[in-house]
């Protein structure tokens, strides 16, 4: 006899190798139990028709559009509509000296200023310990947001609207106020002109700085272009100076 060995067959019990499976219908059903029956598709529903979503213009940019451009053009004889100056963005900046007492008051700041302007607030953060001070690195000092676009042209709106007749004492607005480079700097001493402040449910009055960023080269285009929205700038008598005879 040769030394190869002879394969035997297997017997029926015995399981096939994992290469060699069986096919899925040679498998016998589990129990007793009748397949299932699919159920029928339900009726497919009608898409329902998107309503086109109402777009409404901010008063102010429709009033730069149709009414500030003709005048700047004409006041500054433009050549092109790219050359007139407009509004670019809205910077406001809280600054709370006491937070390094009281953590809280950024915390109240931030939600007034979100109150007022609609929209997320930053928290600014100090960028190095001064010990005169008691003020540590990184820690929460005041808070800042920047609008554009709608949200700038109806905070404006607002501001001029609403807010700045509610200052104490008010007599105009500094032309004064401009850096040089067409944008115009603002402080408010009390945050609660703004009529989306409640003053009974306020813990303490903040102050707050308002940048208006302009594209004019000049103060001059700038100081136009803020007075044609209804800025309220104080009025100056001019002097005029006679010739004697």
């Amino acid at each position: 006899m040769s030394d190869e060995k002879q394969k035997k067959p297997k017997a029926a019990g015995e399981h096939a190798p994992k290469g060699d499976k069986a096919p899925k219908g040679d498998k016998a059903p589990k129990g007793d139990k009748a397949p299932k029956q699919k159920a029928e598709p339900a009726a497919e529903k009608a898409p329902r028709a998107k309503q086109p979503r109402e777009h409404v213009v901010a008063r102010l940019a429709q009033t730069y559009s149709r009414e500030v451009v003709p005048a700047l053009m004409k006041r500054f004889k433009y050549k092109s509509l790219m050359q007139v100056p407009r509004l670019a963005k809205i910077a406001i900046n809280i600054g709370v000296g006491e937070a390094t007492q009281d953590a809280k008051l950024v915390e109240a700041a931030a939600r007034d200023l979100e109150a007022i302007v609609g929209q997320k607030v930053v928290i600014t953060r100090a960028k190095k310990s001064i010990s005169n001070f008691k003020l540590r690195e990184k820690m929460p000092i005041g808070c800042r947001v920047t609008l554009r676009r709608a949200h700038m042209y109806e905070f404006l709106d607002r501001f001029i609207s609403v807010s700045v007749p509610r200052i104490r004492d008010f007599r105009g607005l500094s032309d004064k106020s401009f850096d040089g480079r067409g944008n115009y700097t603002i402080g408010i001493k009390e945050h609660t002109v703004f009529a989306e402040i409640d003053v009974d449910k306020i813990t303490k009055i903040f102050g707050m700085d308002i940048t208006f960023v302009t594209t004019a080269r000049t103060d001059q285009e700038a100081y136009e272009l803020l007075k044609s929205f209804g800025m309220p700038f104080v009025k100056r008598q001019e002097v005029l100076e006679t010739q004697q005879a």
